[in-house]
């Protein structure tokens, strides 16, 4: 899902479908005298529907088609004939889709509220319901008034603008300032190929790999591009993707082993997660310091007496594999819990 393919933000322009109107008509046959009304109701009309489907991983499909109209149902006829309900519009969404309206204010300005989130395979969740159909001139029949010469229009559809916003479903997410190992792990833990430099901010979009561990059990982590000081304010690529952090179970931070101070750079990125939402200080969060390859046990017993508290930590290398099992099997004794 890495690449100019990805696309976690779109917004739609929709409308539903008209309900059909009701019939007014009456039973002219042969031999049949005073056949009375007969008039059909009308179609329903078509709705914007959103569903959730596993096989999408992004929301490219939907960034060349922001225009979505239903059809119209059909009016009714004689003999009581209903007409045909409209075919609704059924957008397929990757799983953890929010989907929330846009209303314009009087001052220029726009709000958004949220209509709901697609979460599981098939799940549905109706933007706009089409119009009902409208009743024939039959329903309105009664004995002081046996010709009804009217019927019910079908009720009118709805439109509206709708942003729909991807926030990447994933076990364990990695957070760490940029450079600090993310592609690299996820690139040695699952079949994942992210990019991977030695400049900033080479993750520019998020990845996704499924890490195996004992027993053939397996989690998916996800890698988001890199969190600088002053990412929920907008610096770096701001919280574009920090989103995709709040439907993680598990927090992994990764900081790197020649870090100046490691306590202060875990302090930093958790702040910049609790100024963006504050309910991800109820994720479950371990900490692995990352390029751990060149240090021996001396070093590392040193900088251990560094780390913050409260937080299971451990010292892994991506590239001689140092503690890679071990961390795993944290990362599933967390996910349990």
């Amino acid at each position: 899902m890495a690449g100019s393919n990805f696309v976690d933000y779109v917004k739609i322009f929709a409308r539903s479908g008209h309900g059909g109107g009701g019939s007014t008509h009456f039973r002219r046959e042969k031999f049949v005298a005073f056949g009375g009304p007969d008039g059909g109701d009308g179609g329903k009309g078509g709705s914007i529907v959103l569903q959730g489907d596993k096989q999408y991983w992004t929301l490219i499909h939907l960034k060349y088609q922001r225009h979505q109209f239903a059809e119209d149902g059909e009016h009714g006829s004689g003999a009581r004939s209903s007409g045909k309900d409209a075919r609704d519009i059924v957008i397929p969404v990757p799983l953890g889709t929010v989907a929330k309206r846009v209303f314009e204010n009087e001052d220029g300005t726009a709000t958004t509220e949220t209509v709901g989130e697609v979460t599981a395979d098939g799940e549905r969740l109706v933007l706009l319901r089409g119009g009902r159909g409208g009743l024939g001139n039959w329903h309105f029949k009664s004995a002081t008034n046996q010709t009804p010469r009217y019927a019910q229009p079908g009720e009118e559809g709805e439109e509206g603008t709708f942003i729909l916003e991807l926030k990447v479903l994933a076990d364990v997410g990695l957070v760490g300032f940029p450079n600090a190992g993310k592609s690299t792990l996820l690139s040695v833990v699952s079949a994942a190929k992210p990019k991977i430099a030695d400049y900033a901010f080479t993750t520019l979009e998020p990845n996704l790999g499924i890490v195996e561990v004992r027993d053939h059990k397996s989690f998916v982590m996800a890698d988001i591009p890199g969190i600088i000081e002053g990412a929920h304010e907008g610096r770096g690529l701001g919280t574009r993707f920090l989103r995709h952090i709040e439907r993680n179970s598990v927090l992994l931070f990764l900081i790197p082993a020649d870090s100046d101070d490691i306590r202060r750079d875990y302090d930093v990125l958790l702040g910049e997660l609790t100024q963006y939402n504050p309910e991800l200080l109820d994720k479950e969060r371990l900490l692995a310091v990352t390029k751990c390859d060149m240090l021996d046990e001396d070093l590392i017993a040193e900088i251990r007496g560094h780390l913050p508290e409260g937080v299971p930590s451990v010292f892994i290398s991506s590239v001689s594999g140092l503690n890679i099992p071990r961390l795993k099997d944290m990362l599933w004794e967390a996910l349990q819990r």
